[in-house]
């Protein structure tokens, strides 16, 4: 079954990349606007010996990683603290869906007048973007904890702490991880869009603007491909923890990732 799935997966991206081709080939797309796929993969190739644009990806790798732990780190107890207690999570609720239909990209002008270090203000726009996804499925995990397993371990003296920590954190975590592998993906696009609309000495959206100013589109579109790519490895590479950490959740709920 896992074979099966991985299989129509490269079968799917290879008759896109081939589809592709095939248009490009015919000429009904100007090669100056939008290069052929051959010619963007080629140049993608160019830019894993390109010193300029791995220094770039390092820069954008490193402010992602740090964006997603703080991020992990403010938003798991901010939504337990609002799952654990649910008057307080009424009283905010409001704020929460004020703030969350944001689009998060409109955020970055107000970044730019906070911060002057590049690498806080990429940090800082993915901790308020990111944030979201892990808060709300903290919350809601929280609710569907379930309550005789919680009121079996008060009738044995335990108190809220415990119950807490011994019955709905377990039974909420592979909804907090799911949370977090969301919050992944969004950081990915958050780190790109703020190098390009806030500019700086480095990072993959740096490169691209570069790449898009000295007309060389398949370098640009390469450079993208690749930010593409590493998001798709992070969502990989988080399933596979998920898999790991919490099989008893699979096999109980049936889910297939």
């Amino acid at each position: 079954m896992e074979h099966a799935r991985v299989l129509r997966g490269v079968a799917g991206v290879a008759g896109f990349l081939a589809a592709a081709e095939i248009v490009g080939a015919t000429g009904l797309i100007d090669d100056r606007f939008l290069p052929r796929m051959s010619t963007i993969l080629r140049g993608a190739a160019e830019l894993l010996v390109d010193g300029e644009f791995l220094a770039d990806a390092r820069a954008s790798l490193a402010a992602w990683g740090l964006g997603l732990l703080l991020t992990v780190a403010v938003a798991v107890p901010a939504g337990l603290a609002l799952g654990a207690l649910p008057p307080v999570e009424r009283a905010v609720r409001p704020l929460i869906e004020f703030l969350r239909p944001i689009p998060s990209v409109a955020i970055i002008p107000l970044a730019i007048l906070l911060f002057s270090d590049n690498l806080h203000l990429r940090v800082a726009v993915v901790v308020y973007a990111a944030s979201w996804p892990i808060v709300i499925n903290t919350i809601y995990a929280l609710r569907d904890v379930d309550p005789l397993a919680k009121e079996t371990l008060r009738s044995f003296g335990f108190g809220p702490v415990s119950v807490l920590l011994r019955v709905a954190l377990p039974s909420a975590a592979p909804f907090i991880a799911t949370g977090i592998r969301v919050a992944a993906g969004t950081a990915v696009i958050l780190v790109i869009s703020a190098e390009l609309l806030a500019g700086g000495a480095e990072g993959v959206g740096i490169y691209i603007t570069e790449a898009a100013s000295g007309n060389r589109m398949d370098l640009m579109l390469g450079a993208a491909l690749w930010a593409g790519l590493f998001g798709v490895l992070s969502n990989t590479a988080l399933v596979a923890v998920e898999r790991r950490l919490f099989r008893w959740h699979d096999a109980r709920t049936g889910a297939a990732r």
